[in-house]
């Protein structure tokens, strides 16, 4: 399994994602799950994957050469000079279908389902920053001010942390701590995803990153957050109240409204014992 992460927001992108996949218990490697694909000054984007690596290994390499017909007559649209995002996201997508028409019969002859999902994201010269999912048919939707961040893989662990911080307005900075915190609590709880991670952080409007770094159980910055996190969220927990009810003395009792405590009233049997 893994798990990756890509925040839009107005200050620029954030990406970052696991390394680990397994085949059961015995069977655990490390593969990367991101690529850059970087022309400085005229384009910048950045493919996360998750599912069935054959898959999106197969994905990537068919991406470097898939075309699609330009409308207007011109040379095939291709990464490398598609006009915009969308086009790039339309090539991808034409890359996801390839890859299915040429596996999916022989997959499904084995009982494996064509399972993978991407996060696609950047910025071409002349337009704005964008982020799009990709889903296993070769369709997409792109991230909004209302859904800043998109996730792939193990996503519930994650998931309630970035919800509570992310804005549109968050500095890229922050949303990086943020991304790093999300994926900590995911390896917390879950197995399938693993160390080392693989992080970016692109400033809008560069069309480059020097801020692209790959982090391991060594890394200074990771072990302070992930020690502090843990510890402070126990903080937290253990300065509010425990709960208590009608009959303690407290400013906040735990008390449910009468139609329901009427409803939940316990059920006698007719010789008095509780069931």
């Amino acid at each position: 399994m893994t798990y990756c992460v890509a925040i839009k927001l107005n200050a620029g992108l954030v990406f970052l994602s696991d390394s680990r996949t397994n085949a059961g218990l015995d069977h655990i490697s490390t593969f990367r799950k991101m690529i850059v694909y970087e022309r400085p000054g005229d384009r910048f984007m950045v493919l996360l994957s998750a599912g069935n690596l054959s898959i999106s290994q197969s994905i990537r390499e068919i991406l470097q050469v898939e075309k699609l017909p330009d409308p207007d007559g011109g040379d095939p649209i291709t990464i490398w000079n598609a006009k915009s995002m969308f086009d790039a996201a339309r090539v991808l997508g034409a890359a996801v279908r390839r890859v299915y028409e040429r596996d999916a019969a022989s997959l499904k002859q084995a009982d494996v389902d064509f399972n993978v999902s991407m996060l696609f994201g950047g910025q071409v010269q002349g337009e704005g920053m964008r982020l799009f999912q990709m889903y296993s048919a070769g369709n997409f939707i792109e991230a909004t001010s209302e859904t800043p961040y998109f996730q792939v893989g193990e996503s519930k662990y994650g998931k309630p942390v970035l919800d509570r911080v992310l804005t549109p307005d968050t500095p890229l900075a922050e949303a990086a701590k943020c991304a790093l915190v999300s994926m900590d609590s995911t390896m917390k709880s879950n197995l399938s995803v693993g160390m080392p991670l693989d992080l970016v952080v692109y400033e809008a409007n560069k069309l480059q990153s020097d801020k692209v770094v790959c982090i391991d159980h060594n890394n200074p910055y990771y072990q302070m957050m992930h020690n502090n996190w843990g510890q402070k969220l126990r903080e937290v927990f253990d300065s509010i109240e425990d709960p208590v009810w009608d009959d303690a003395q407290t400013d906040t009792p735990l008390k449910m409204p009468a139609s329901r405590h009427d409803a939940l009233k316990k059920i006698r049997t007719p010789d008095e014992k509780l069931i």
